[in-house]
């Protein structure tokens, strides 16, 4: 999403995209790939009635709780004062809201596999509070994303939501399906280190969007500029010669009569 998104919007819409934003659409790349090969791996959750005793945990509960007050305050506070100035309130909206989609999507793919399977899926009242749940989320996800792109940059929208909602869909990884418990310490640095690059890869293309660098000008860009002669008028001079103890024999003596 975050190569392609700055890619197409460069090509289709016009907007810039400089050599410090290719290379932050490269990082990207890497660092996604290094996130999958070192991804934890999924618990097996089968039944509605595994995924209700997940939901129920005190630990997701105050998560959750957590979450929809933090998305109350930037919807009815923060987005109608700063919303317009601030790509970061709109954003995280849609990536606070992301943890409970990405929930109802867990959900609901066991609730489909079981209804294929010929169990009573639809008498379940989970499967329903799913449903409402990933409608109510997508809806907010997609109303305020299209608010941030009529505002903002395609190029930096995409990728600073791509971090947000990573961040927020692992940390509700973490506590509701324990899916890093089993992990080595070897696959959590190497999750780690990848979500970093990512994070770097999206600051190039954040940072240095106005700058005007490419290949053909990268020289002109590192050559250091000798700076320019500070020019002083006569009023400096007259004050650096009446401040100093011995007047320069070649620079006029200044004399001050007062009335």
């Amino acid at each position: 999403s975050v190569p392609c998104s700055a890619i197409l919007s460069s090509y289709l819409l016009g907007e810039r995209l400089n050599l410090l934003g290719k290379l932050g659409c490269l990082l990207s790349l890497v660092g996604s790939t290094v996130m999958v090969i070192h991804a934890p791996e999924d618990e097996e959750v089968t039944t509605l009635e595994e995924m209700t005793s997940k939901l129920k945990e005190p630990g997701f509960l105050a998560y959750a709780a957590i979450l929809l007050a933090l998305c109350f305050l930037l919807i009815f506070y923060l987005a109608p004062r700063y919303g317009q100035s601030n790509i970061l309130v709109y954003l995280t909206i849609c990536s606070v809201i992301g943890a409970f989609s990405v929930s109802s999507v867990k959900g609901l793919g066991i609730a489909i596999k079981g209804f294929f399977a010929g169990q009573p899926v639809l008498q379940h009242p989970l499967t329903w509070v799913l449903v409402i749940t990933l409608v109510a989320s997508i809806t907010t996800q997609i109303n305020y994303l299209n608010k941030s792109l009529d505002i903002f940059n395609t190029s930096l929208v995409f990728p600073i939501y791509y971090v947000l909602f990573t961040t927020i869909v692992i940390t509700t990884s973490i506590i509701l399906f324990k899916e890093w418990v089993t992990m080595t310490v070897v696959d959590i640095i190497g999750t780690v280190c990848g979500f970093l690059t990512i994070i770097l890869g999206v600051f190039l293309l954040h940072a240095f969007k106005d700058m005007d660098v490419s290949l053909g000008n990268l020289p002109q860009v590192l050559q250091n500029e000798q700076p320019a002669p500070a020019t002083r008028d006569d009023k400096n001079i007259l004050i650096e010669v009446d401040n100093s103890s011995i007047a320069p024999e070649d620079k006029p003596k200044v004399f001050m009569l007062y009335t």
